[in-house]
């Protein structure tokens, strides 16, 4: 139930959060950036990785590089929405390309999360950030409450419609090594994206470079 409710809750309180907390710089929610992505790759290289090849499959390394050339596919489409990045039109929102693509990105981090013990809290680090940028741009959309909901909701649930497709259909669960490396690949791309991209004009301060270390430290923590 938690690898269900976790996802969720990233998307509730990063929406909240910026409603109750209104902020005008985006400089906490890049640190926070740089802390999810370094948390969210310590997961996948300490975690998801060995669990994978443990599999023995000779074609698992070509899983993972579809990953990484399937996320990068998305993020042509999203333009980088899933580490952070969104260009909302004031009058028009963001273009449906974009939020669908957002959310089949979620969804497919959803379909592994029940195999590797700690993969929703990775996701759970990695859903907040993005979910209050995505909660900042959409308030300046100006559009109504009602739709804003609407949208968070298929947001908040597309990663546990994930979580469910693996354990009710064998299509999904059979094939769950093989997922677990397409998504590790797309995981593996975004987070250190998200820690090269966190620092302004591409070079560490001291504070970011702290909070990535914290994200590695807390990772280690939690799998131990």
């Amino acid at each position: 139930m938690t690898n269900y409710l976790l996802p969720i809750l990233s998307v509730i309180i990063g929406g909240l959060s910026v409603f109750l907390w209104n902020p005008k710089k985006l400089s906490s929610i890049k640190l926070l950036l740089a802390f999810s992505g370094a948390f969210l790759l310590s997961i996948t290289v300490l975690e998801i990785f060995p669990n994978v090849y443990q599999s023995k499959d000779f074609m698992i390394e070509y899983w993972v590089l579809g990953g990484i050339i399937l996320q990068l596919s998305l993020e042509y489409i999203s333009k980088g929405a899933e580490h952070g990045h969104f260009s909302v039109n004031q009058k028009n929102g963001i273009p449906w390309a974009i939020w669908i693509s957002l959310c089949f990105h979620s969804l497919l981090e959803g379909i592994p999360i029940n195999y590797h013990d700690h993969m929703a809290i990775g996701v759970f680090f990695h859903k907040l950030p993005v979910a209050m940028l995505l909660s900042l741009f959409l308030k300046k959309s100006k559009k109504p409450i009602i739709q804003l909901i609407v949208l968070f909701f298929i947001f908040g649930a597309a990663t546990p419609v994930g979580t469910y497709l693996s354990d009710h259909y064998p299509i999904f669960s059979k094939r769950y090594v093989e997922l677990s490396a397409l998504v590790s690949g797309m995981l593996l791309h975004i987070s250190t994206t998200i820690i090269y991209e966190s620092a302004e004009g591409h070079s560490f301060n001291n504070v970011k470079t702290f909070a990535i270390i914290i994200g590695v430290l807390l990772a280690i923590i939690t799998i131990l």
